[in-house]
């Protein structure tokens, strides 16, 4: 065990002066960030008495992390995305606002510019040969309990190998296969159809998957459908559905599944159902309505910035 050393005046000043804090020019918030971070790393590696191999093997863990463009998938497993959400949850209580439908993580799958339809749309194109036909739908509500006609509703979600389009290693997929922005009719109501999706897994050559295999940990997901639900005077809610009788549903290596968020998955084989909607045999379907919360003093509180892709 080293001697200790993390509250020396000479440590305490080398942090202040890596982090710039005794530099008049930069950002002040990274400097206030960056002497955080490094002082808690800092008190780690004497705590944990941790050694340079150790620390060298990190530096190449993040260099393998970056170069497979992994870091957004690191962050739900090691739970960081749900810690932001319970922030905003615990933000929320001391306001009191109740959520109808409660926000759970974004993920790194994205794409922005999803072709819109107007109340209704397909999002598959018919290719996954291997897909059940889904039939989803449901009402979107404004705080006061009533409906919001023209509200926006962007969905994503996986075909049944787990990939996403535009992101799929086989290239199978279309652009913005799967991917479609409804907006609400006058009853604001949405519905589409599609196929029931699978889960994924990381990918068990890559520096997520080694990580988790140190912690004992799996990295799969349950199957699941990815929501933005945005509307004049409401907040943007961000949020996702298991699908019900996934083996997996309450054990996301994500952590994004909540009470409220695993609605029933109904079988439909009769004929009046079939008919119903336009279909030419059995489905499977989901209602799911949603629930949106106010703007708090006329701003969204709930916005992220975050990098994602646009196609």
């Amino acid at each position: 065990m080293s001697a200790p050393i993390f509250n020396t005046p000479d440590v305490q000043d080398f942090l202040r002066l890596a982090s710039g804090l005794n530099q008049d020019g930069g950002n002040p918030r990274t400097k206030q960030i960056i002497h955080r971070i490094l002082s808690d790393l800092f008190k780690a590696i004497e705590d944990l008495d941790i050694t340079s191999d150790e620390y060298w093997a990190g530096v190449a863990y993040l260099n393998q992390l970056g170069a497979r463009g992994e870091a957004g998938l690191l962050s739900p497993g090691l739970g960081l995305d749900r810690y932001f959400d319970m922030r905003m949850d615990a933000d929320d209580a001391a306001l009191g606002i109740a959520n109808g439908t409660p926000r759970t993580i974004e993920g790194p799958l994205y794409v922005a510019g999803a072709p819109v339809v107007q109340g209704s749309g397909r999002l598959d194109d018919g290719s996954d040969t291997a897909g059940h036909t889904l039939i989803m739908h449901g009402t979107v509500y404004g705080a006061n309990g009533q409906p919001l006609p023209g509200a926006q509703v962007e969905v994503w979600h996986a075909n049944t190998k787990g990939f996403y389009s535009h992101f799929d290693p086989t290239g199978e997929q279309k652009p913005f296969n799967m991917r479609r922005t409804i907006m609400a009719d006058a009853q604001g109501r949405y519905k589409f159809q599609s196929i029931v999706p699978m889960g994924y897994g990381c990918p068990p050559d890559g520096p997520t998957q080694a990580l988790l295999n140190q912690l004992g940990r799996h990295g799969n997901r349950p199957a699941h459908i990815h929501f933005f639900v945005t509307a004049d005077g409401h907040r943007k809610l961000t949020t996702q559905i298991n699908i019900d009788g996934d083996p997996l549903v309450f054990d996301d290596f994500a952590y994004a599944t909540r009470e409220g968020l695993v609605p029933p998955l109904t079988e439909r084989s009769d004929e009046a159902s079939i008919r119903a909607h336009g279909l030419s045999g059995p489905f499977a379907e989901i209602v799911f309505d949603i629930q949106l919360s106010a703007l708090v003093g006329g701003v969204d509180n709930q916005i992220v910035d975050r990098p994602r892709l646009a196609a």
